[in-house]
């Protein structure tokens, strides 16, 4: 069956259900639960097969210009099949769309050891992402944020 990308809802249980399945990416449970309790009202980006939700997608606007993929993640075994890719395909098309100019993620930052957040930053250079800076005042000091951006 062929991967359906659609906006316009919300799918907080669907969040939950796939970050509980990728520890190594959502273990900490204050923040899953601030990504379910975020899935309830920022605009969402899903990818279904048939009738199960594979990948999602939050999105935040921080002004007319500028926004962030607060969320994005695939349930494992779809992994590598370009579902992460169509997501954030669409969420670029639809915010460029809509007036935005500058796209960021953040993501755990290279001063870490991560082969999991290794890929993760990877996934984002191939999508054309850029690493703008590596914090530790956001998330941490055992917990590096880097800031990616994409102009749009």
């Amino acid at each position: 069956m062929a991967i359906v990308i659609e906006s316009g809802r919300q799918c907080p249980e669907d969040v939950e259900r796939i970050l509980r399945a990728l520890p190594e990416w959502f273990g900490i449970e204050e923040s899953v639960l601030g990504y379910v309790d975020a899935a309830r009202s920022l605009p969402t980006t899903c990818a279904r097969d048939g009738e199960e939700i594979v990948g999602v997608c939050l999105v935040r606007r921080h002004n007319p210009r500028a926004a962030e993929i607060e969320l994005l993640a695939v349930v494992r075994d779809r992994h590598r099949e370009g579902i992460g890719r169509a997501l954030v395909d669409h969420v670029r098309r639809q915010t460029g769309a809509d007036g935005v100019e500058l796209l960021q993620v953040k993501t755990f930052g290279p001063s870490g050891r991560s082969v999991e957040y290794e890929r993760t930053r990877a996934f984002y250079e191939a999508m054309g992402f850029v690493p703008l800076e590596e914090r530790t005042d956001i998330w941490g000091p055992d917990n590096p944020c880097l800031i990616m951006v994409l102009p749009l």
